[in-house]
C-alpha cells in the first residue's frame, strides 16, 4: 500500500472527461495535501469525512468493491439524547472494477469537498465521485464508466429492534444512567412499498428531558417551553434517476447505463410527526429535482474555494513543517465538515464517530457537552475568519439563556445566570454530574465535585464573544447575543458572592477548574472577570446603559487581586488565594494567560507569566491541555515549536484520516486536540494586544511560512516568511499597518 498527501498524476484509462463529472479546472495551494491512495481499505478504519457542516458522512471503499459511508447529523438526538447516526449505505456496482491488484486509486479532494475513487483498467474503468452538497442536506455519489454498468445502494440500519442498553454501552451523561430506570434505544422505521426509492426515519415518541427537568429542581421552567427531544424526526431518502426498489431497503439501476446518480436527501424536523416530516421530505426533493446538477456541484465547489481562501497558514522548511501544516489543515476542514448545523460541535468525536469501540451510536462521554474541553474546538475560528461554524455555539446558549436566569432564581435566589461545565444543548446539568441520589443535598448542589462550582465557562463565553465582536464589529451580534449572554453572566457573579471587609468579593465556596474542588478567589474567575469586564466598559456607550457601566466600573473594584505568591524574590501566579483537594490535571493559574490574557507578550508581568509556567504541575501536549497556546502566548518559540509539531504529528495511525485524533481522554475524533494545536499556531504569527497587532510573537525562525489570519477591527493581515526575510506582507485595510509590531522570529 502507498499513501500520499499531495495531488497524483490520474491514472491511464481511468479519466473521464464528460463536462459532468470534470474537476475544477485550476490547481488551488490546498490541493497538495489531498489524501490519496492505491488501495482500497479493509473496513471503516480506511474512512474518510466529507460533509457541508450540517450533514457529515465517513466514506470508504472495502476491498471487495463495496463503498460504503455512515450518515452522521449535527441535531440527529434520540429520546435519550444519544447524538445518533443516521444509518450507512452500501454501494455495489456490476460489474465490479475494483479487481485484486488491478488499477486502483482514491483521493480526499479538500479544496471541493469530494471523494473520488477511480477503479478498472481500459473499457472496465469507473470513476465514483462522493459529496456532501455544501448548501443543501444532500449527499450525491455520480458514477461514470466507458461501458455502461449496474449501481444498487442500501440502507444498512443496526436499530431494528428495541433494545435496553445498559453497562458499557451506556456513557458518562447518558441522562438515564445511574437513575435505576431502563434506557431504551427505539428502532427506526423503514416504509415499504416505495417502487423508486427508500425512505426511512427515527422518530422520538419519548423523551428524557420532562425526567431532567424534574429531578434538577426545574418543573416551573418547563411552562410554555417545548420539549427539545419529543417529536424529534430525522433521516433520509436515498434516490436515483433510473432507479427502481430492491425489496425495502435497496433500490438499483433499472438498466446498465455509463452515467449513474445517486442523492442521499437527509432531513430532521423538530418538533414534527412522521407525516409531516415525509411531506416535507418530498417538497426537498421536488426542489432539488428542479435545479440542475451540475449548477448545484458549481455551487458546492464554489463554497469550498471561499472556504479555503479565507484564512490559511502553510509552513515549509524542516522536516516537522509539513506534518504540521497538514495537522492545521485537515482539522480545520473536520470543523467545517461538521460544524454548521443548529448545535454546537461534540468535543467527543463531532459528526465522524466510527465503531471502533460499540456500534456506531456510542460515544465516550454521550450526549453533553464539557466546557472545558469544546471551547477549544471553537477558539481558533475567530482567527481563521470560520465565524459561520463559530454562530452555532453563541446560538446554544443564547437559546438556555431563560432557562439559566430561571435557575440561578430558583437555585441561588438572585438574578444573573450561570451554565454548568458539562451540558445537555437545551441547558442544564448533565444529569449523572447533578446526581440521581441526591443524599439529601438541596436542591441546586451538584453531586459530582468536579462539576460543582465550574461555572467560569460562562465568563470564557464572554471572553469568546468579545474576541468575535472585536473581529467583526458586528454592533447586532453585540445586542442580540454578547451582552444578554455576557450580562447575566457578570450580574450572577455579582449578586451571588458576598464582600469581605475591604468591600471586595469573596469567592467562596468555590473551585478552580476541575482540578481543585475547594478554592477562595479562584483565579479564573477572578482574571476572567477583569478580562471581561474591562472589555465590556470598552463597548461603544450607544450599546450599554448607564446602569449597565456603572455597575460594571463598581463590580471592577470591588475585584480581588489576582493571586500570586513570591518564592525567593520570584512571583508567580497561584490557582487560587487558597486551594486545596486536587483531583485534576489542569493548570488554572495560567488562564491569566489564556483565556484571558492579563500576562504575556506585549503586556505587564510578562517575566511573572514565564515563571508561572515553568513551575506548572501538568505538562502534556494533548486533548484539551493548553500548553502549546500559553508557550504561544509566553513568547516561547522553541518550545511552541516542539508542542505544535508534537500534537499534530500524533496521528492514530489505525486510521487513513491522519486527523482521527485520540483517543487520549475522549471519544475519535478529539476535536479539542486539533482545536489546541490551531489555536496555538495562529498565536505563534499574530496577536492581538489592545489596538496592536504582534506580528511573529512566538515564531521559530526556521520555519518558513505562507499566512492570512483575521483580527480586531475587520483587519486581514497576509504575509510570507521565507529563509529568515519577511517577503510580502498586506494588511486590509491598509490604515491597520501602522498598528502592526514587527517581531524577530526566534
Amino acid at each position: 500500500m502507498k499513501i500520499a498527501i499531495l495531488a497524483w498524476p490520474l491514472l491511464l484509462g481511468m479519466i473521464a472527461n464528460h463536462r459532468a463529472m470534470a474537476d475544477d479546472s485550476a490547481a488551488q495551494p490546498i490541493d497538495r495535501y489531498n489524501i490519496a491512495f492505491d488501495s482500497p481499505s479493509k473496513d471503516f478504519h480506511g474512512a474518510m469525512p466529507l460533509g457541508n457542516g450540517e450533514v457529515g458522512i465517513s466514506a470508504w471503499v472495502e476491498e471487495n468493491g463495496d463503498l460504503l459511508f455512515y450518515i452522521g447529523k449535527t441535531d440527529a438526538y434520540d429520546d435519550n439524547n444519544r447524538l445518533l447516526k443516521l444509518g450507512r449505505v452500501r454501494v455495489k456496482l456490476t460489474p465490479n472494477p475494483v479487481v485484486k491488484g488491478g488499477p486502483y486509486r482514491q483521493e480526499l479532494k479538500l479544496g471541493s469537498g469530494e471523494f473520488v475513487v477511480q477503479a478498472g483498467k481500459d473499457d472496465s474503468a469507473v470513476t465514483l465521485r462522493l459529496w456532501v452538497d455544501a448548501q443543501q442536506p444532500i449527499i450525491h455519489l455520480e458514477a461514470q464508466g466507458k461501458r455502461p454498468f449496474e449501481v444498487r445502494a442500501a440502507l444498512e440500519s443496526w436499530r431494528t429492534q428495541q433494545r435496553t442498553l445498559a453497562g458499557h454501552d451506556l456513557s458518562h451523561s447518558d441522562p438515564l444512567n445511574g437513575s435505576g430506570k431502563p434506557t431504551i434505544q427505539y428502532p427506526d422505521t423503514i416504509l415499504e412499498h416505495q417502487k423508486d426509492r427508500v425512505v426511512w426515519y427515527h422518530h422520538n415518541a419519548h423523551s428524557v428531558w420532562p425526567a431532567t427537568m424534574k429531578l434538577q429542581g426545574l418543573e416551573s421552567a418547563m411552562q410554555g417551553s417545548v420539549d427539545p427531544l419529543l417529536d424529534r424526526t430525522f433521516g433520509g431518502a436515498i434516490v436515483g434517476e433510473g432507479m427502481v426498489s430492491d425489496g425495502t431497503t435497496a433500490i438499483k439501476s433499472a438498466q446498465p447505463r455509463d452515467k449513474q446518480a445517486i442523492a442521499v436527501h437527509v432531513l430532521s424536523q423538530h418538533p414534527a410527526k412522521p407525516e409531516q416530516w415525509l411531506a416535507a421530505l418530498e417538497k426537498n426533493i421536488a426542489r432539488f429535482n428542479a435545479i440542475d446538477l451540475e449548477t448545484t456541484r458549481e455551487a458546492h465547489r464554489q463554497g469550498w474555494r471561499d472556504f479555503w481562501n479565507r484564512s490559511w497558514i502553510r509552513l515549509s522548511g524542516p522536516s516537522d513543517a509539513e506534518p504540521t501544516t497538514r495537522g492545521y489543515v485537515f482539522h480545520r476542514y473536520l470543523t467545517s465538515c461538521g460544524g454548521r448545523g443548529n448545535p454546537w460541535i461534540k468535543f467527543n468525536g463531532s459528526i465522524f464517530t466510527l465503531p471502533y469501540e460499540r456500534d456506531p451510536d456510542y460515544r465516550r462521554w454521550a450526549g453533553a457537552n464539557w466546557f472545558q474541553n469544546f471551547r477549544l474546538v471553537y477558539w481558533p475560528m475567530i482567527a481563521s475568519g470560520d465565524y459561520d461554524v463559530l454562530q452555532p455555539m453563541f446560538r446554544t446558549y443564547l437559546a438556555a439563556l431563560p432557562l439559566a436566569k430561571q435557575r440561578t432564581r430558583i437555585y441561588h435566589g438572585h438574578d444573573g445566570a450561570f451554565f454548568p461545565e458539562t451540558l445537555y444543548s437545551w441547558g442544564t446539568y448533565a444529569n449523572p454530574d447533578y446526581g440521581w441520589n441526591r443524599g439529601g443535598n438541596p436542591v441546586g448542589l451538584a453531586t459530582n465535585s468536579y462539576i460543582r462550582y465550574y461555572w467560569s465557562g460562562g465568563i470564557e463565553l464572554s471572553t469568546m464573544m468579545l474576541e468575535y465582536y472585536a473581529n467583526t464589529e458586528d454592533r447586532q451580534f453585540a445586542a442580540d447575543t454578547l451582552l444578554p449572554l455576557a450580562s447575566a453572566i457578570v450580574q450572577f457573579y455579582d449578586q451571588h458572592y458576598k464582600r469581605d471587609a475591604k468591600g471586595k468579593i469573596r469567592f467562596e465556596p468555590a473551585a478552580s477548574l476541575e482540578t481543585w474542588h475547594v478554592a477562595v478567589n479562584p483565579l479564573p474567575e477572578v482574571a476572567g472577570l477583569k478580562f471581561i469586564v474591562g472589555r465590556l466598559l470598552e463597548l461603544p456607550a450607544d450599546l450599554t446603559s448607564e446602569r449597565q457601566r456603572t455597575d460594571w466600573k463598581r463590580l471592577l473594584g470591588e475585584l480581588p487581586e489576582v493571586p500570586t505568591k513570591t518564592v525567593g524574590g520570584k512571583r508567580f501566579l497561584l490557582p487560587a488565594e487558597t486551594f486545596g483537594n486536587h483531583a485534576n490535571v489542569e493548570n488554572p493559574e495560567l488562564y491569566a494567560v489564556f483565556p484571558y490574557r492579563l500576562f504575556g507578550v506585549g503586556r505587564d508581568g510578562l517575566e511573572i507569566a514565564r515563571e508561572t509556567f515553568n513551575r506548572r504541575e501538568n505538562r502534556h501536549n494533548t486533548c484539551w491541555w493548553q500548553d502549546d497556546i500559553d508557550m504561544a502566548c509566553l513568547g516561547l518559540a522553541a518550545q511552541a515549536r516542539q508542542n505544535v509539531a508534537g500534537r499534530f504529528a500524533s496521528v492514530n495511525r489505525s486510521f487513513r484520516f491522519p486527523a482521527m485524533w485520540g483517543p487520549g481522554n475522549d471519544e475519535i475524533p478529539d476535536m479539542d486536540h486539533g482545536g489546541v494545536g490551531q489555536m496555538a499556531l495562529q498565536y505563534m504569527i499574530l496577536q492581538p494586544v489592545g489596538d496592536k497587532l504582534l506580528l511573529f510573537p512566538a515564531w521559530p525562525k526556521p520555519w518558513n511560512v505562507e499566512f492570512k489570519l483575521h483580527a480586531p477591527k475587520q483587519t486581514i493581515v497576509e504575509g510570507v516568511y521565507r529563509d529568515g526575510k519577511l517577503e510580502q506582507f498586506k494588511v486590509t485595510p491598509e490604515s491597520r499597518t501602522k498598528d502592526v509590531i514587527k517581531l524577530e522570529p526566534q
